[in-house]
């Protein structure tokens, strides 16, 4: 059995991982303390192969209302740091993937520079519903079921290769 995880960094993001049933299990980061996401990673290593994508992001440095203070950076490679340190220690193999390369797979890049950050958040969470009709999407949780398919689909095409 492969699970497939994949890992939305910052505290407005979540994981989900996708066992062989297609079910995804998600975790919102919002509302898990860092003992129970540790504790969920370790969970889904424990129950059989796995590998993990997780987002690979910098500081958005960009103009008006998309740049980041020096805090919200802060805060951001702090939890970006603790979520790679957890799956360095549970041993989950994983590889960054930058947000360029999932949403691609997807028709996810943005095509209008003009567009505001809550219209891509809705595409993003359109084409997770899409993916996973079964599943409750909220901006939180669209981004991390995005990445673990991609992780799936990646995965899944490498080991039929082998």
């Amino acid at each position: 059995m492969t699970n497939f995880i994949g890992i939305d960094p910052g505290a407005s993001g979540g994981m989900a991982c996708i066992k062989d049933a297609y079910s995804p299990e998600i975790v919102n980061f919002g509302r898990a303390t860092e003992a129970e996401i540790a504790g969920v990673l370790a969970e889904w290593f424990n129950a059989g192969d796995c590998f993990a994508f997780i987002e690979k992001v910098g500081p958005n440095r960009g103009h008006g209302a998309r740049q980041q203070g020096a805090s919200s950076m802060f805060t951001f490679g702090q939890s970006y740091g603790f979520l790679r340190g957890v799956l360095i220690a549970s041993r989950v193999p994983f590889e960054e993937v930058q947000a360029v390369k999932w949403q691609v797979e997807f028709s996810l890049r943005r095509s209008d520079k003009e567009e505001s950050d809550t219209a891509k958040k809705n595409r993003h969470k359109a084409k997770a519903q899409q993916l996973f009709p079964a599943v409750k999407i909220t901006h939180a949780i669209s981004d991390a079921l995005l990445l673990t398919e991609y992780c799936r689909r990646i995965r899944s095409y490498e080991i039929a290769r082998k």
